[in-house]
């Protein structure tokens, strides 16, 4: 039989009250929790969440990509990749989008349809006068997937919620600078990286991300994207994970972590 709501609440609240440390995949996420369980203090600590490296092969995921999209392969394009629901702000890209189609980027809307929200979103593009600049290859997986964050000239997530975000991660590990909102828990690391650019969920938000994107000198769109690799490697590589962890288990119980060991 299920316990009644307030028993798991004393339940929980005991369990991080005698907990070595509770651990946090980021600096948002960290804050969020503070309060959540009254009463009781615990030891926060943020452990990186990470992914692996993209895989070998360059040329061939860019090959993959073209192939779908063979009318992006010498034009400048921006990325959206993730699944079309009301959270991810979709319609306010399209939205902001329209604004600045007339400068030279195209967009990249790519990803499953599980709600119907796509066939709104190209009614808005058409309605908008820009259906030739917005292009929807369906969901990319595999060398087509690493292939489009390669090409992409910057990756977008205009979420109005997300608790990590791990296409963040894998646009940061292709060099990829990544233009995203506060919602994205992770926006703080981002943002000191240099890796990208963070605005509000709104319209004017996310309209002032692509602007922002646009105004910066080719010399700034470089230096962004060593920034955006090497926040990767600091904060969201596998390894960084596996390093985060280990000097946690070290911090809180050394003689015991060695003895495990």
């Amino acid at each position: 039989m299920e316990k009644p709501a307030q028993f798991r609440v004393k339940t929980n609240s005991r369990v991080l009250r005698d907990a070595a440390a509770v651990l946090f995949t980021c600096e948002e996420e960290r804050r969020r929790a503070r309060g959540v369980f009254r009463g009781y203090s615990y030891a926060e600590r943020i452990v990186a969440f990470g992914t692996a490296d993209p895989p070998a092969g360059v040329e061939s995921q860019l090959a993959a990509f073209h192939r779908l999209l063979p009318e992006l392969k010498n034009r400048r394009f921006l990325l959206f990749l993730g699944r079309f629901h009301a959270k991810k702000g979709c319609d306010l890209l399209v939205e902001a989008f329209s604004k600045i189609a007339a400068s030279d980027p195209d967009l990249v809307m790519a990803g499953p349809d599980q709600s119907g929200l796509k066939s709104k979103l190209i009614a808005q593009a058409a309605k908008a006068g820009i259906a030739d600049r917005v292009h929807w290859p369906g969901m990319l997986a595999g060398d087509a997937k690493w292939g489009a964050f390669r090409a992409a000239e910057a990756f977008v997530l205009p979420s109005h919620q997300e608790n990590f975000g791990i296409v963040v991660a894998e646009a940061m590990a292709c060099a990829t600078p990544v233009l995203l909102t506060d919602k994205v828990n992770i926006w703080r690391e981002v943002q000191m990286s240099g890796g990208g650019l963070v605005r509000h969920d709104t319209s004017e938000g996310i309209e002032s991300l692509l602007r922002s994107w646009l105004a910066l000198s080719d010399d700034g769109k470089s230096a962004m994207r060593a920034h955006a690799r090497a926040g990767f490697e600091r904060h969201f590589r596998i390894e960084a994970a596996a390093r985060d962890l280990i000097t946690a288990l070290h911090s809180i119980s050394p003689r015991g972590f060695h003895e495990a060991a």
